[in-house]
């Protein structure tokens, strides 16, 4: 099986994935990081969502792994044939090149990057630039719709990514996501205070609560619609893809979004892995 990880600012995101070959797992179906039904798996398994804790060291990343495996009864040494690492925080990684090299010699490891064959053209002034996740995303949302493509990931920034009917890479925008905007206007606005992110009665708050809720919500969906809206003038009739950790608290509020795939960046690093490595065991 296929351990994917995308290492983000805030969180990172593990998906153990079924390939060609596999024999079924003998887990308890329920159990906390099982897939459900209901989900849009592409053959994920499981998966588990944790805070990126960028001073972790090789080898607490490797009883990491090593321990949510163990919790659904998965041994990792027998169970994983290969690792796929998507990473946007720095400082972890180059370890996270060293707990595989360390801990799992004998696996294969593709850490998308420079160099790495996504099979997908990438149109960027620079390539080099654009986040292995946003390449991810690209590459997991062609596979599944086609093109053009639009992908919104609503994450710690909200990216858009465009994919032209060829399966190209075009570019995209990134805007401050929602958790970067509530920060700042809780640290800049004393008077206001966090309250839960839930549908508010009315579009017109009747309290500042109120008020909070209709501006993330809300706008955060004006903003999606807004900016698909500005991309399809240049793609066309484009199939509109949203993931990330928030897209399930702002999708439902954006009329041009057609699709939610949560777990679209795993996805993408599965299609990357084969490419370079093929079917893990």
């Amino acid at each position: 099986m296929l351990l994917a990880m995308d290492v983000g600012n805030t969180e990172t995101v593990i998906g153990l994935f079924r390939m060609e070959g596999d024999d079924p797992l003998e887990t308890d179906e329920a159990s906390w990081g099982a897939v459900t039904s209901a989900e849009s798996a592409h053959g994920l398994t499981h998966h588990w969502r944790l805070s990126t804790v960028t001073t972790r060291t090789p080898d607490e990343l490797a009883v990491l792994l090593t321990q949510l495996l163990d919790l659904e009864g998965l041994d990792i040494a027998t169970t994983v044939g290969g690792i796929a690492v998507s990473s946007s925080a720095p400082a972890l990684t180059g370890a996270l090149r060293l707990m595989a090299e360390r801990w799992f010699p004998e696996l294969p490891l593709v850490m998308l990057g420079p160099g790495v064959r996504s099979g997908m053209p990438i149109l960027y002034d620079n390539p080099k630039e654009v986040g292995p996740d946003r390449v991810a995303d690209a590459v997991a949302a062609h596979d599944l719709y086609g093109g053009p493509t639009i992908i919104v990931d609503l994450g710690t920034a909200t990216t858009f990514e465009a994919v032209s009917e060829a399966g190209e890479y075009l570019g995209g925008a990134i805007t401050p996501g929602v958790a970067i905007s509530m920060e700042a206007l809780y640290h800049h606005a004393a008077a206001l205070r966090s309250v839960e992110l839930v549908e508010p009665t009315s579009v017109i708050g009747r309290s500042t609560a109120e008020s909070i809720q209709s501006g993330v919500l809300y706008g955060f969906a004006a903003q999606v619609d807004g900016m698909c809206e500005r991309f399809r003038e240049i793609l066309g009739p484009a199939t509109v893809v949203a993931t990330g950790g928030l897209s399930a608290l702002i999708a439902p509020y954006a009329t041009s979004v057609d699709h939610v795939e949560p777990w679209l960046t795993l996805y993408g690093l599965r299609i990357v892995f084969e490419r370079n490595v093929g079917g893990a065991r």
